[in-house]
């Protein structure tokens, strides 16, 4: 579409939203739906309810994140919760700062930023509109123009609740210009847009002796002092601080616990009360969500003073710790390149995953679960089955730590090794091994890394390396098997027919000399061990097949391999172990013969058009797994 078009239309949109009229007719507004007089926090959790919640396992999780930021969903379905929902239905809960506290890189301000950004877009839809009275340079909720002794009576008619007073410059001109008749005020329609400086406000703190409460608060304005004659007039006032303009929306405290003591005291007031001081003026009603963001260390020495409990009182601080899931930690990686210009450049599959595990590795802690290592948990995180463990076992360990996810590699630290890695001259395509080296390589560089701290690392990158020369094996073996599913099923119809006569004490018929021979033990268990069924759990296991079989043929469904994740990964290593001479000869011949050149080619065209790797990176794999399968 031609762009100038798209800004027609989209001018032609923002002329369709506009709305002005008088108190009466937004009165008329109201009588039809209530919502435009939400509170802020009300309006912060339906816009997050916007996007749509899906529920499993007794778990929400809120899609309205989903695009950003990866991983959390724990810590976001508490902080929608325990937060937004119960700030929502006015309960105490909005009367407290939300304090983000959690590693740096962790994604407090991605989540923050998204909230603002969340905001903009929701104003301009039906259910989030916002009115203002026309002028109001804190752009306030209209029904405040209604006097307080027939506020019950509004309220009733309206299902509303009305709290908060008008500001000093909506009261003068109340007087001045239209005689005290609200019916005559003008209100408007507004879009909340941080650009504007409408219903958000952003704080960041500074060198303490140039940074002025005025940012905060608004000021006066001294040019106009011997027009109006008395600095108690609001004409003679900017209510243009930080806290007027995030007035029906969202304020943020960026980095709030570096910030001077005299700029928190006025959030005192604004969190219990909902108003501020500011200049010659009774307190100014404020109805914004106050939510700020600090690291742990910052966090720790804040509460060890004793003058800040009563600032401490009003906070609830939600941990935002970093991702523990190795899937969830691999989007981070390719959401910040697909934002870069190295796009062009190709990464090999399994590459950010690579670096993915090192990454959760470093992060999560030991478990005093019997046999549990870090690797078997963070499969467990990353939603894998783990032999031997349930479900139950995976809450346990999700609840031993409090901080886990609150130290290790941050992601910042995990792509700036990534781009450098990207950006060396005359590189086509980089892989697992070019993005383990550059995180090895950054390590001497890292500064805040402890001797002890650089040994483990150094200790995840072996492990990392390896989880990925299983991958890489396991991809080679089954780019060689040309009809993967075909071979599959065909020893998958074979194990079943066997485990079938096993269970019922039957022989089973051989198809082409119509003999009756006893099941294949040697079958089944070449199958079986592949995922460590002992002799002893032979018989346990072959039964649950049968019965998994028996259930799908209930509901009318055919019982195919995948069906089973155990019985799968066990076919499929079967599928591997007999390859694996023909893989070796042929990937580690240095003059391969016309057969075997054939086959290396079908494997590269396989490795190319079914697993995203072009003709480079499948030519550097192959002779990988090669350097391996000879070890």
């Amino acid at each position: 579409m031609n762009i100038f078009e798209r800004v027609a239309e989209y001018r032609a949109e923002n002329n369709r939203l506009a709305w002005s009229g008088t108190f009466r007719e937004y009165i008329e507004i109201l009588k039809k739906d209530p919502t435009p007089a939400m509170t802020a926090h009300a309006r912060v959790y339906k816009m997050i309810e916007s996007f749509g919640v899906e529920e499993a396992g007794g778990h929400k999780r809120y899609k309205f994140f989903e695009q950003e930021i990866f991983g959390l969903d724990r810590a976001l379905e508490k902080l929608v919760e325990e937060y937004f929902h119960s700030s929502a239905r006015r309960l105490d809960v909005r009367k407290r700062i939300l304090l983000l506290m959690g590693p740096v890189s962790g994604g407090k301000s991605t989540l923050v930023t998204l909230l603002k950004r969340g905001l903009e877009k929701f104003s301009r839809t039906d259910q989030g509109a916002v009115y203002a009275i026309e002028g109001c340079p804190m752009h306030e909720d209209p029904l405040h123009l209604i006097p307080h002794e027939l506020r019950p009576d509004f309220e009733k008619e309206l299902g509303v609740r009305i709290e908060g007073n008008l500001c000093p410059a909506c009261q003068m001109r109340l007087r001045t210009e239209v005689d005290g008749d609200i019916e005559k005020v003008r209100v408007e329609r507004v879009f909340i847009s941080e650009e504007n400086r409408i219903g958000i406000g952003t704080f960041s703190p500074s060198d303490p002796k140039s940074q002025d409460i005025a940012d905060l608060t608004g000021s006066i304005d001294f040019s106009t002092i011997t027009e109006y004659g008395s600095e108690s007039d609001p004409r003679a006032y900017r209510f243009d601080g930080e806290l007027n303009k995030a007035n029906r929306g969202l304020m943020e405290f960026q980095e709030m616990l570096k910030c001077d003591e005299k700029f928190l005291w006025n959030l005192l007031s604004l969190t219990q009360e909902g108003n501020f001081k500011a200049g010659r003026f009774a307190l100014i009603s404020a109805d914004e969500l106050i939510v700020a963001h600090t690291n742990e260390s910052e966090y720790k020495s804040f509460i060890a003073n004793k003058k800040n409990e009563a600032l401490q009182s009003r906070m609830i601080v939600m941990p935002i710790p970093y991702n523990l899931k190795v899937s969830e930690e691999e989007k981070i990686y390719a959401k910040l390149i697909e934002q870069s210009d190295m796009k062009h450049i190709h990464i090999a599959p399994h590459a950010l995953r690579t670096a993915a595990i090192f990454s959760v590795l470093t992060r999560l802690k030991e478990t005093k679960k019997q046999g549990m290592d870090l690797v078997k948990k963070m499969r467990m995180y990353d939603g894998e089955e783990v032999e031997g463990y349930k479900t139950a076992d995976l809450k346990e360990m999700q609840s031993e730590f409090l901080e886990e996810g609150m130290s290790g590699v941050d992601p910042r630290y995990v792509i700036n090794r990534i781009s450098s890695a990207l950006i060396k001259q005359n590189v086509e395509s980089i892989n697992a091994l070019d993005i383990l080296r550059a995180i090895k390589d950054g390590l001497d560089q890292h500064a805040s890394i402890t001797k002890e701290e650089r040994e483990r690392y150094l200790n995840f990158i072996s492990v990392a390396r390896k989880e990925y020369d299983e991958l890489a094996k396991k991809e080679v073996q089954k780019a060689f098997v040309y009809s993967f599913e075909e071979s599959a099923k065909t020893l998958f119809d074979n194990y079943l027919d066997n485990i079938e006569a096993f269970c019922n004490w039957v022989k089973i018929r051989d198809p082409l000399t119509d003999e009756e021979l006893d099941p294949d033990e040697r079958l089944m268990r070449s199958i079986e061990e592949q995922i460590g069924v002992s002799e002893n759990a032979k018989k346990a296991f072959r039964e649950e097949i049968l019965i998994r079989i028996s259930a799908y043929s209930r509901k009318g469904r055919k019982f195919e391999y995948h069906h089973h994740d155990r019985l799968r990964e066990a076919i499929e290593k079967k599928l591997f172990a007999d390859l694996k001479d023909i893989v070796k000869i042929t990937t580690s011949t240095k003059t391969p013969d016309a057969n075997q050149l054939k086959r290396m080619n079908e494997v590269i065209k396989r490795l190319i058009e079914e697993h995203g790797y072009t003709g480079a990176s499948a030519n550097d794999l192959l002779r990988y797994v090669g350097s391996l399968l000879n070890r």
